[in-house]
């Protein structure tokens, strides 16, 4: 039998807030966490607005000492805070620096979708092109190789199981959560941490800026920017920061006495090939129905136990289709869809960390039983009009919250679904 699997930590930076406790009031209040960023409008972006977690330079030296911050920027320190974080969160402690021990039960996927561009581009570009090659040092590789985040979240910890970065796009976040599911299902760790990060910089958003994807139209009026499923919407607006959910083995768990959040039922993720109306930025929808039938399935429930679904919906024309696809997968009406919501209206895409952030979100409701809202939608897209009732446009008390789907659909037509039950001992 496949061993069942629950959160029991989770960490997050998010634009809107840092913390558990934060980051659910902000939810709650549908705080948005987007705001004006100046060095944006000195580079000319058309896009002039982001989601970037607050006085992140403060709470990263409360966290780690001089030697440490030497590797860590800001992809990997919004990673390694809310590692830590989640850590703690679920019963454990930080060993000290001279611990030898290895915990050979616990692993770690930690995923970016383009990682430290910062570093790449103000401290490696420019001193290799000066000829200054040696005043690069030793600490340099650290913060830009793909698997980077893993590898300091492990050090901080003393993580002996599997220890990687996955990358997936938009999608990344998600499948790390789903990639530690399974490899808990199978016994080959008893608890890894999951999740993904991406640093703030324009570095990483100046493509999405030139593809015109982005939000332009709201600059002078930041908390409007990003409406999903909103008939204003006009683009994404970039979002950065990080999430990491510690996922166990229920009898493990259970043994150590310890908070459950929520317990993971299902994951699925698969490809769209680029067939059939897909494209490096545009998911096939039979690709996307797929996906979601095949997380409903491997969870082992009926598609109308679904009570709610947190989108991808990004803000791009897009929105009305995955809308469309939900209901196509889960044999849904208007009548009888479950609601469905946005985070990305409170925080902006934050890219590779988005499908962890959201899912932070997700397990938070589902624990504390409420819909946060989705803004910025007052003005729902005509073609989905008919579902505007199923869009919590303020917080919504929801204590029968029984399971939620969360789903990711990103660059280069990949997919992810998670389905997420309330904690029920049985």
């Amino acid at each position: 039998m496949k061993k069942r699997v629950v959160v029991t930590g989770m960490g997050v930076a998010a634009p809107n807030a840092h913390g558990l406790d934060n980051f659910e009031q902000a939810l709650r209040e549908g705080r948005s966490g987007i705001r004006f960023i100046p060095l944006l409008e000195e580079l000319k972006f058309g896009c002039q607005i982001a989601g970037i977690p607050d006085d992140f330079e403060t709470i990263r030296k409360s966290y780690f000492d001089r030697e440490k911050l030497l590797s860590i920027n800001d992809n990997i320190g919004f990673a390694s805070v809310a590692a830590v974080d989640a850590w703690r969160d679920a019963g454990f402690s930080l060993p000290d620096s001279d611990d030898e021990s290895v915990d050979w039960d616990t692993g770690v996927i930690a995923g970016s979708g383009i990682g430290g561009m910062d570093t790449i581009a103000q401290s490696i570009v420019p001193m290799v092109n000066e000829g200054r090659v040696r005043r690069l040092g030793s600490r340099v590789v650290e913060q830009v190789m793909n698997s980077g985040t893993s590898a300091r979240i492990s050090g901080l910890i003393g993580a002996g199981n599997q220890v990687t970065s996955n990358s997936a796009a938009c999608s990344t976040g998600n499948e790390a959560i789903i990639d530690a599911l399974w490899r808990i299902r199978m016994g080959l760790a008893k608890r890894m941490l999951a999740g993904g990060s991406e640093g703030a910089t324009p570095y990483i958003w100046g493509g999405f800026d030139a593809m015109r994807v982005m939000s332009r139209k709201f600059n002078d009026n930041p908390t409007a920017g990003s409406r999903p499923m909103s008939a204003t919407a006009c683009g994404f607006v970039p979002g950065s920061g990080g999430a990491i959910l510690v996922l166990e083995e229920l009898e493990t768990a259970l043994a150590r006495g310890v908070r459950i959040y929520a317990e993971v039922i299902g994951g699925y993720v698969n490809c769209g090939g680029q067939r059939m109306g897909g494209s490096m930025t545009a998911p096939n929808p039979e690709g996307v129905k797929r996906c979601i039938r095949g997380a409903v399935a491997d969870a082992g429930i009926n598609p109308a136990e679904v009570d709610a679904v947190n989108g991808h919906l990004t803000a791009t024309y897009a929105d009305p289709l995955e809308v469309m696809n939900w209901a196509e997968a889960l044999e849904r009406t208007p009548e009888n869809f479950p609601y469905i919501q946005s985070t990305k209206s409170l925080i902006g895409h934050c890219l590779g960390a988005a499908g962890a952030i959201e899912s932070v979100a997700s397990v938070l409701q589902i624990y504390k039983g409420f819909l946060h809202p989705s803004i910025n939608c007052e003005d729902v897209h005509p073609d989905i009009e008919k579902f505007a009732q199923k869009i919590p446009q303020k917080c919504l008390e929801f204590p029968q919250l029984k399971i939620i789907a969360k789903a990711g659909f990103g660059f280069g037509d990949v997919n992810s679904c998670i389905i997420f039950k309330k904690w029920e001992n049985n």
